[in-house]
């Protein structure tokens, strides 16, 4: 085979992995964009090895992404300005009910945002040792190599991982009934029926804000739906949205101009976690739909 054809003959391989590859890193960087780039620089690294060498190209390859993933993470918590950055997840908004095409890859690999939120608190090496071992069943042999740990360090680290994973809520499964529940929040909220929305909320209630300043952080069905009331009073429109496949909605102002994105997990009937974003930065760059109404 001429070097032309060997090259292409990689190329034709590689691409069988990469769906498998972006997945993985998905998962491990929480942004489609770096796990895009993780996969690239893996492909980068595999042009300049001699294939005939590799035996197992699939777990040469997972091996090269989930280093390079762990070197990502790395440089993140070495750059403490980036931290607001990178503790939020992706978000892909969309009308609830008209999910753009280019989103459905996105919306397929999404964790829901509850456990996206809780893996960026683990370490790299618990990271990686969870993810693929818990949700793509990498033996603990192999994923001690890609770390440079023995077997039982490997399992020792999804051990703990997992620990820290357990109490994640998951959504119910039925998207009709989270939604109805969090159209009775906002129904409550415009309303200021406190009493409302304390019931539609779990008494272990957690709201992370991402704003300029950071992440602000309020638990507890009182303490969560005083400031929700204040908030409802600025918002003159409102539309229900999907954030990463869980219910939501998008708020705007008097003077027209979108005060946050809201994505809530709705767990036995009430929220469990809600999460805004309010950074206008942020904001603008998340092509959020039209405010009702208004014409683009």
């Amino acid at each position: 085979m001429t070097g032309s054809g060997l090259h292409d003959a990689l190329a034709g391989a590689f691409e069988q992995q990469r769906e498998r590859l972006v997945a993985v890193a998905y998962r491990m960087l929480g942004s489609r964009v770096d796990a895009e780039d993780a996969v690239q620089e893996a492909w980068i690294r595999l042009s300049r090895q001699d294939a005939a060498a590799i035996d197992n190209l699939a777990g040469w390859l997972t091996t090269v992404v989930g280093r390079v993933c762990m070197d990502a993470l790395r440089s993140r918590r070495t750059r403490p300005e980036l931290s607001y950055e990178d503790r939020l997840p992706e978000l892909v908004v969309s009308v609830d009910g008209g999910v753009a095409p280019e989103d459905e890859a996105m919306l397929s690999e999404s964790v829901g945002l509850a456990l996206l939120v809780i893996l960026d608190t683990l370490t790299p090496t618990e990271r990686l040792a969870f993810v693929l071992h818990d949700m793509f069943a990498v033996p603990f042999a192999e994923i001690g190599e890609i770390i440079g740990r023995s077997t039982d360090a490997a399992k020792m680290l999804a051990s703990r991982a997992r620990r820290k994973v357990q109490g994640t809520p998951l959504p119910e499964e039925e998207p009709q009934r989270q939604r109805a529940v969090v159209d009775a929040f906002l129904a409550a909220a415009r309303n200021g029926d406190f009493e409302g929305l304390v019931r539609l909320l779990d008494p272990q209630v957690t709201w992370r804000t991402f704003h300029p300043r950071g992440v602000m952080t309020t638990v507890g069905a009182a303490e969560v739906a005083a400031p929700v009331l204040r908030g409802a009073r600025a918002m003159t429109s409102v539309l229900p949205v999907l954030v990463n496949g869980e219910p939501g909605f998008v708020a705007w102002g008097a003077n027209g101009k979108v005060l946050g994105v809201v994505a809530c997990t709705v767990v036995d009937g009430r929220i469990v976690e809600l999460l805004t974003v309010s950074d206008r930065k942020r904001l603008d760059t998340m092509g959020l739909p039209a405010r009702p109404g208004s014409a683009r």
